[in-house]
């Protein structure tokens, strides 16, 4: 039966109705927080910016964030927004101080909506404006305002408070992952030199900038001391490390631009025809670039970025009269570059060498990589081992952001998820048998190797995770020793060969549940044995209790409920001082001796292995 397209069907939406019901386009997934791109995280930033842009103006050197119990607060010291105001930059659409080029410059954003959406999505917002001895205060919950005081006398410095809890109605059972916010923390205080972030009572000040934002994100040294460059409006600093792959951390306005732009696309074709220029010799841009590290910092008048989650440059231009941004920055590095290796002739040998080194590689495997690419094409046509999903082939920008390929081990787990999985966004690819161990191995194994030849056609990783075909990728294997085995060697595949994966915060382990409990009326699922104490005692008296033994004995009928909104996944990621090699070597290395000592002293005996049933 056809719809009736009449009058009655077209509805107007008001504000803060359309944010709620279509928040992809204003946050980009909602999420749970797992995710370093959820959308409680954009939340949290799009109010900081507000802060952040009036410490760029020059108002204010400290900015206060408090997270406790899901409610974020931020305090800046700015000018604060005029009093009369206060209601309209919260709840209105297309209203904001930064459509006036004069006043914010150099802002991240311009369109007015961010902290709306904030508003809208949350549970409770509360926003303060202190100016000139006068505060004023307005609580709202969903975008309605609940309580408007009136301004009153104060002696507290100027400036714009804001508190907000994400609505759980919306967002689940979110939590704020600690490492995640110290490391967007940390990166503005890298960019912005003498801005000081007091958070949950530690404090974050760089001297350094992007040398202390590069180093901060090393976990080894580099081949070389990190070359710092910046003049004005751009800030450069970078080194090669022995890792495979690329690394870039760019950003735009103190924007982080995990996705580049325009600027990262001029930054890597700057660098290539400047190397090129200083040696006299067609080195190929991968060689070139094999392993670098960069942090790279322009700051440009109206950016335009290519979603409201800001991710990614789309400006071409500086400013509306200005030169282009690919000009901009392709004449600053073949200047400074240029004068720094000719200045620093140890570092240019280094340099040199280095990319002689990869030269040298690159050609060793040429052969195996055409005959594997091949193998790979091959393979995806007959899809054999991927069972992809329908984002790549019906285009949808805003459902990008939660694309997931599950890595799963055997025929009945991977056809469970298969069955059950959401195929307009999730994808599958399965494992035979448990991977090879790739510690201390070339990349030449990941071509010679099916299994992991075809992962990284799967992913589209060759040439780095620029172009990486999904956001999350979920290792997704038995609870028990052989799965864990399993998880191990992969962790260690992406470590070893592609490191940004983990990085950047694509690499997750799928949480799946030990047990069933239910009676007649209801089933619970319990992901540890405290859980399903509690289920049993909630059920009442001799509820069935089922322990899942593998992923292959859950059936697709069930496997829906761990793979969709309330899906658990802990996020594998590396903080400050993890050294991988040293984490490889002791764990995949040959030093059986020394691994079993560890084992031993730290094992832990349960005294209660038996359940009383």
């Amino acid at each position: 039966m056809t719809a009736n397209y009449s009058e009655d069907t077209i509805r107007t939406l008001d504000w803060k109705e359309h944010i709620r019901k279509r928040p992809g386009m204003y946050i980009g997934k909602l999420g749970d927080g797992t995710s370093q791109d959820d959308g409680i995280y954009v939340l949290l930033k799009e109010v900081f910016d507000n802060s952040l842009d009036e410490y760029m103006m020059g108002f204010g050197k400290a900015i206060n964030v408090s997270i406790q119990d899901r409610k974020v607060e931020v305090r800046d010291f700015g000018r604060g927004i005029p009093l009369s105001k206060v209601v309209d930059v919260a709840s209105k659409m297309n209203t904001g101080a930064k459509y006036d080029s004069k006043v914010f410059k150099k802002s991240v954003g311009l369109n007015g909506v961010g902290i709306k959406a904030v508003n809208a999505l949350s549970h409770s917002f509360i926003i303060s404006s202190v100016r000139e001895g006068q505060k004023k205060t307005v609580e709202f919950s969903e975008g309605e305002i609940v309580k408007e005081l009136k301004p009153v006398s104060t002696d507290e410095l100027n400036g714009t408070y804001v508190s907000f809890v994400p609505d759980k109605s919306l967002f689940g059972k979110y939590h704020y992952i600690s490492d995640y916010v110290e490391s967007m923390l940390r990166n503005y205080v890298f960019l912005n030199s003498g801005l000081t972030i007091n958070f949950n009572g530690k404090k974050y000040f760089s001297k350094n900038g992007l040398l202390d934002l590069l180093n901060e994100n090393m976990n080894q040294p580099g081949l070389y001391e990190p070359v710092h460059l910046k003049n004005g409006d751009i800030e450069l600093a970078f080194t090669h490390g022995t890792q495979y792959g690329e690394e870039y951390y760019t950003f735009v306005n103190g924007q982080h631009t995990s996705q580049g732009g325009t600027h990262l696309v001029a930054f890597r074709e700057a660098f290539v025809k400047t190397i090129r220029d200083f040696y006299k010799k067609d080195f190929d841009t991968a060689d070139i670039r094999a392993s670098i590290v960069v942090a790279f910092s322009i700051k440009i008048e109206e950016p335009v970025f290519e979603s409201q989650t800001k991710t990614k440059l789309g400006s071409r231009e500086m400013s509306p009269e200005g030169k282009s941004v690919r000009n901009f920055v392709m004449e600053f590095v073949k200047k400074y570059l240029d004068d720094f290796l000719h200045k620093n002739t140890e570092t240019a040998e280094i340099l040199l060498k280095k990319i002689q080194e990869s030269e040298k590689e690159r050609k060793a495997i040429s052969g195996i990589r055409k005959i594997a690419r091949e193998r790979a094409k091959k393979a995806s046509l007959h899809n054999k081992k991927l069972r992809d999903c329908r984002v790549h082939y019906n285009i949808k920008a805003d459902k990008r952001l939660e694309t997931t390929i599950f890595i799963t081990e055997g025929d009945s787990a991977s056809g469970s998820i298969t069955k059950s999985r959401n195929v307009e966004t999730q994808a599958v690819f399965s494992l035979k048998g448990k991977p090879l161990n790739t510690f201390g191995l070339s990349k030449k194994i990941v071509y010679e190797n099916e299994e992991f030849n075809l992962l990284q056609a799967a992913l589209n990783i060759e040439e780095g995770i620029e172009n990486l075909r999904y956001n999350n990728v979920v290792i997704a294997t038995d609870a028990d020793v052989d799965g864990m085995h399993i998880r191990l060697l992969l962790i260690t595949f992406f470590l070893q060969f592609f490191p940004d994966l983990i990085k950047q915060g694509h690499l997750y382990i799928l949480q799946t549940p030990l047990f069933r409990v239910r009676n007649k009326k209801k089933t619970i699922y319990c992901y540890s044995d405290d859980e399903k104490i509690k289920a049993r005692n909630k059920l009442g008296p001799n509820p069935e209790v089922t322990r899942f033994k593998g992923l292959g004995e859950i059936s697709p009928d069930e496997f829906k409920y761990f793979i969709g909104r309330d899906m658990r996944l802990d996020p594998v990621h590396l903080k400050k001082g993890d050294q991988i090699s040293e984490f490889l070597r002791f764990f995949m290395g040959k030093n059986t001796p020394e691994r079993q000592d560890f084992i031993i002293d730290n094992l832990k005996i349960e005294e209660d292995l038996v359940d009383a049933e």
